[in-house]
């Protein structure tokens, strides 16, 4: 009967060997899959962060990239201590599983807080947006020391097809429309067609006159980015409970093991 006992037991804990391992193999792919989002965020998409006062987008990204490089260090102290069934391993195995959710979730919670507008200790994204966009085009926009300001508005005109924050008559109060020497009306972004001098002519023909300018395309966008950020790092930080769970059970069989 004890034989039988601990054949049984043995038998158990090869099954969550494998179940632990087949999560390693899950694990992977989860971390590059949270490493990508970051990576591509703060890649893509870093030119849009200098118009926002806020770090919290850009801090969401920066905590998702270190969850998916530690995932890569954290998957192969797993995969040793599963198959070495040492108990050592196992348990700073748990606590790095512990640290990468915490690290997704925070990440998960910053992005969601930033997207939602019901908590009172926060600042509603798009009314902050709105607050800071068009003086960041007037006061900013071709300024010396502010290149990357420079880069992110055009860039957003074009790639968005709009012109001004709420409209292209926001360019009359800029401070480089109307330094000395320079007859633009509107920067050569807003062209429908850019080319050297052709914010000249202000035009609906010539250049970009959507209705709400670059405002709402730039809402969609940030908040579309922080809703897949959190999501990401949220359902994701889910499976490393599975893991946290298969670890801790492993770690009891191999304690109540003979051998």
């Amino acid at each position: 009967m004890e034989a039988q006992g601990e054949k049984s037991l043995s038998c158990g804990t090869i099954c969550l060997k494998y179940l632990l391992f087949l999560f390693n193999i899950l694990f992977w792919l989860a971390g590059g899959t949270v490493l990508a989002v970051g990576v591509w965020t703060m890649v893509e998409k870093s030119d849009y962060i200098s118009l926002l006062n806020s770090s919290l987008y850009s801090v969401s990204a920066y905590l998702l990239i270190a969850a998916g490089v530690i995932v890569i260090v954290t998957g192969i102290i797993g995969c040793c201590a599963t198959l070495k069934e040492m108990k050592s391993l196992l348990i700073v195995y748990l606590v790095l599983l512990l640290c990468i959710f915490l690290l997704e979730v925070i990440a998960g919670v910053l992005a969601y807080i930033t997207y939602q507008e019901c908590f009172p200790f926060c600042y509603q994204l798009d009314q902050e947006l709105r607050q800071n966009l068009k003086g960041t085009m007037q006061q900013k926009y071709q300024q010396p020391g502010e290149e990357s300001i420079t880069r992110a508005v055009d860039k957003l005109q074009q790639e968005f097809q709009c012109c001004g924050s709420q409209n292209s008559s926001d360019w009359r109060d800029s401070v480089w429309i109307q330094s000395a020497g320079n007859e633009r009306l509107v920067p050569d972004s807003c062209c429908k067609s850019p080319s050297a001098l052709c914010g000249l002519r202000d035009h609906p023909s010539n250049i970009y006159k959507v209705e709400g300018g670059c405002i709402m395309k730039l809402e969609e966008f940030i908040l579309s980015q922080l809703y897949i950020i959190g999501a990401v790092g949220i359902g994701i930080a889910f499976l490393q409970l599975v893991g946290m769970m298969f670890t801790c059970c492993l770690y009891q069989k191999l304690k109540e093991d003979p051998y």
